[in-house]
This record gives structure tokens, C-alpha cells and sequence, in this order.
């Protein structure tokens, strides 16, 4: 009988572009590529250019050194955007992207904090002190509500 092995904790990283390996970078890329398009249908290009900005960083976790879960930090004038969580299906429901948005709210310690949050997990990013702000609207073929957190 094969025993089964616990699967490993996540860690959890942050790094602009330019200094991710680009393997990861591709492997990210891709898992947005499987959520957003694959299983959400969505309309618009996950592919937006934002990530090239100088600022932007990439915020991801990996299990047994496979990336699984990601999103993304942009600077706005004046404001802190995260945004593109995306976290593997077989890696749900664990608190890996949870655990991801307090490492990016670590990152934009005493900054406000913008998010289009999917409007079905607005309770979900009210649990971390986020709040509705506006009126919700359709993003990429999916209703979404627009989020800030003031600190």
C-alpha cells in the first residue's frame, strides 16, 4: 500500500517582472490563461501590457515548487491596484489566495487599495477590510464591483 504524501505549505513570492525566472512568469501567465479564459469565458485579453510597467509586481504561491496561485499589484496615481487572482482549480478552497492577498496588502502596507472584485466574491475581499465603492458593472463579461481599501 502506497502511503499518500501531505502536500507541501505553500510559499508565497513577490518580485517584479524582471526578476522572476521566466519559466514561473510562463507558468503564471498560463494559469491566468486556464481561469480567466478557459473557465471563466471572459471577453477581454488577460494580456494587457500592465505587467511591463516598472512598477508592477507579481505576487504568487507555489506547492511542491509548481506555481498555483497569482495576482498582480499596479501602481495608479494615487492608489494600489491588485488585481488577476487567479489560483489553480485542484488548489482551491486551501487559502492559498488568501494568503496571496495578505502578502500583496503586506507589499502596499499604508497605501489605499483598489480592486474590481468578481461580484460574487465581494463578502470574500470584505473579509479583509475592503469596501464597496461604486456601483457594480460588467468587466470582461463577468459582473464585478469595484472595491477600496483606505488605510
Amino acid at each position: 500500500m502506497a502511503l499518500v504524501q501531505p502536500e507541501s505549505t505553500p510559499q508565497v513570492f513577490c518580485e517584479p517582472l524582471d526578476r522572476m525566472d521566466p519559466e514561473v512568469l510562463y507558468r503564471l501567465l498560463w494559469l491566468r490563461s486556464e481561469v480567466f479564459n478557459g473557465e471563466q469565458h471572459c471577453t477581454d485579453d488577460d494580456l494587457d501590457g500592465r505587467e511591463l510597467e516598472p512598477a508592477s509586481r507579481m505576487v504568487w504561491a507555489e506547492v511542491d515548487g509548481q506555481p498555483v496561485s497569482t495576482l498582480r499589484i499596479l501602481e495608479d496615481p494615487g492608489v494600489v491596484v491588485l488585481g488577476r487572482l487567479a489560483t489553480d482549480a485542484g488548489h482551491r478552497g486551501r487559502g492559498i489566495a488568501a494568503a496571496l492577498v495578505l502578502r500583496a496588502l503586506q507589499e502596499c502596507a499604508g497605501r489605499s487599495v483598489a480592486i474590481h472584485a468578481q461580484a460574487h466574491l465581494k463578502d470574500w475581499y470584505a473579509g479583509f477590510g475592503f469596501v464597496v465603492d461604486g456601483e457594480p458593472f460588467e468587466e470582461a463579461g463577468i459582473a464585478h464591483v469595484p472595491m477600496r481599501l483606505t488605510r
